[in-house]
């Protein structure tokens, strides 16, 4: 039984949830990861960043975590969840998704959301590095789609030492979350993430040899549209539709046969509530709503976990 979720009570609006957690103190500190490339298809390269404990042995276990869109490695919560995981015994490995933080120079082609390939490469690495050890994979928003997508198309296929998922606010039908990001409310949002999307698209055809072509250099008018114009045509899909129809991680959470944990608040702004109750999931599924928290949210009020982080500590706790 979890403990309850309890919003900070200056901040129980979700907006004010979303924005805070990104930006209160505690999600910077000085970079001291071990630095790794691996090679995905298309001879790009993703980058995996590892925080390993002094007292880690073979045969610990291992983490490996999926940043959100627009996100990287060094995103507030992969930075805190990584150096709480690390003061636990837990090998944590940040993933910088294709074309992002650390790996913008090392691949031509940009990631999307059920590009679960990649992870299953980085899973790979891992797995060689730390011989007999379990892995948790923990994707956070896009980052735990790509996680539930990746665990259905496994089913009962072991891989690579994963043995549980965890994917906290997860969109799960991408023309549903696509359509919702445009609603007036999430206007703030969906120019953030635009800006910074187009920006690293722009900074990959300046700087990457060979990089896939943008379609259109004007800037697109809402994600729908990038999808439409650069991420749909980069990978040989039939357009936006086609490629949420494709890769909706909906259509595979019935598949999903290892433990998986899945947390998601009522009032996240961004991913709409009802496609969790529409989901069909197969009975391993732990999901868990909780009222209030935004989208990565959850900072709660004092007295439940040492640093009002309860999302935080629950992930900790899952792994």
């Amino acid at each position: 039984m979890l403990p309850p979720f309890e919003p900070h009570r200056w901040l129980k609006n979700p907006h004010a949830q979303t924005i805070a957690a990104a930006y209160l103190p505690g999600g910077r500190r000085p970079y001291q990861a071990k630095r790794h490339s691996v090679s995905v298809a298309g001879d790009d390269q993703i980058v995996l960043h590892e925080d390993c404990p002094e007292q880690w042995q073979p045969g610990d276990r291992t983490a490996l975590m999926i940043h959100g869109l627009a996100g990287c490695h060094m995103s507030s919560y992969m930075v805190r969840i990584s150096k709480k995981l690390k003061d636990r015994n837990v090998r944590a490995f940040r993933m910088d998704m294709r074309g992002c933080g650390a790996g913008l120079k090392l691949a031509k082609l940009p990631y999307h959301a059920g590009r679960t390939e990649d992870t299953i490469a980085a899973m790979q690495y891992i797995a060689a590095l730390c011989p007999g050890s379990p892995l948790t994979l923990v994707g956070f928003s896009i980052g735990g789609h790509v996680a539930l997508k990746l665990a259905g198309e496994l089913g009962a296929t072991k891989c690579a030492g994963l043995d549980r998922v965890i994917a906290v606010c997860p969109p799960l039908d991408l023309h549903v979350c696509s359509g919702h990001l445009e609603q007036p409310s999430n206007r703030f949002y969906s120019r953030h993430l635009l800006s910074v999307l187009f920006k690293l698209h722009l900074a990959r055809k300046r700087q990457v040899p060979g990089a896939a072509p943008l379609q259109n250099v004007s800037r697109p008018s809402s994600l729908r549209e990038l999808d439409d114009q650069f991420i749909a045509p980069a990978w040989g899909f039939d357009g936006a539709s086609d490629y949420y129809d494709k890769c909706s991680a909906i259509n595979f959470l019935d598949g999903i046969r290892i433990p998986t944990y899945l947390l998601a608040a009522r009032d996240d702004p961004l991913v709409p509530i009802e496609q969790f109750r529409q989901a069909t999931m197969a009975s391993n599924i732990n999901l868990h709503i909780t009222d209030h928290g935004g989208h990565l949210g959850f900072v709660g009020r004092a007295g439940v976990d040492p640093d009002r982080r309860w999302m935080d500590w629950r992930v900790v706790e899952w792994v």
